[in-house]
């Protein structure tokens, strides 16, 4: 065989083989891929190993099948209350069906960023300007609806979409700015009365307190005060009582002694001379005294003046 021959036979075989491992086509993870045969939709391929016909058959689009984020630039939109502002959003999207994603619209990405502008325009015309700076999750709620339904046709799920920034003109900020600085000083005035008052309260509370306790050590004191003194009179009566008791013994163990030392009449009539003369206690300008003991009031006077001589 000449060797012209020898190298065409081997081009011919190189060829073939290269023809072969280009029709052997890998499917990755969370892809898949679109297949025409002569120009018509064939097949979606998913994860795994397939083969292609050569010439006939060909990957008309590589899908990939993951979330996918994109971020569009801000976009210009006027409020209820005629305030233009300026909006950008970021867009939370899946690829469902790969077969109308091919072939539902031109430039995927594309449509949505301009569906997302009108869509948010339309929501955001219906509301003033307070209402879309404190009604982002009402806004993102309206719009991921709006989104899914309208790109469903082409074989994308629209999971979520945020408000990323909203950016009013630079005279609102500046006024806003005035409004949350007239609120701190507000708020800052508040506390301080609020803090006042309480101080106010406690300093009342705790005279109230210490009045209170001061009344209470009093009527303590006085308490402590009537019952020293009740002590001291229920002492001091009971040592009256105890002196009259000591009293009236020593006259009962006088009389007891008088009697058992069985004393004659002069001696009595002495005794009774004896209890008038303490009866007048040197007050009294009269003393009557009795027949019987007049006789022993001469004795005893006579015994006295006899006792002064000697």
């Amino acid at each position: 065989m000449p060797a012209g021959a020898i190298i065409g036979f081997l081009v011919l075989i190189l060829v073939l083989l290269w023809i072969v491992i280009s029709c052997i086509k890998i499917v990755p993870q969370a892809h898949a891929v679109v297949v025409e045969r002569l120009g018509g939709y064939l097949d979606t391929w998913s994860v795994g190993v397939h083969f292609k016909v050569p010439f006939i058959d060909r990957i008309a689009k590589r899908v990939n099948l993951k979330e996918q984020v994109v971020d569009f630039p801000p976009q210009p939109v006027i409020t209820k209350d005629n305030v233009t502002m300026q909006i950008d959003t970021v867009v939370y999207f899946q690829i469902t069906d790969p077969k109308l994603f091919a072939y539902g619209v031109e430039n995927p990405i594309m449509a949505i960023e301009n569906l997302t502008a009108t869509t948010l325009r339309n929501i955001i015309g219906d509301l003033e300007l307070d209402e879309t700076l404190t009604s982002r999750e009402t806004i993102n709620t309206k719009m991921r609806a709006s989104l899914d339904v309208a790109t469903d046709p082409w074989g994308i799920k629209v999971n979520r979409v945020e408000l990323k920034n909203i950016i009013p003109p630079q005279a609102i900020q500046d006024a806003m700015e005035e409004q949350m600085k007239a609120e701190r000083e507000r708020r800052e005035a508040i506390l301080k009365a609020e803090g006042e008052k309480k101080s106010t309260i406690l300093v009342a509370e705790g005279k109230k307190e210490s009045a209170i306790l001061d009344a209470e050590a009093e009527k303590q004191a006085a308490i402590l005060r009537a019952e020293a003194r009740k002590e001291a009179t229920i002492r001091e009566a009971e040592g009256q009582a105890e002196a009259i008791l000591k009293i009236q013994q020593a006259n009962a163990d006088g009389l007891r002694f008088l009697k058992e030392a069985q004393p004659d009449a002069g001696v009595l009539q002495l005794k009774s001379l004896e209890a008038f003369a303490k009866a007048a206690d040197g007050k009294a300008t009269k003393i009557i005294i009795p027949s019987e003991i007049q006789g022993v009031a001469g004795l005893a006077k006579s015994v006295v003046e006899i006792a002064s001589e000697k």
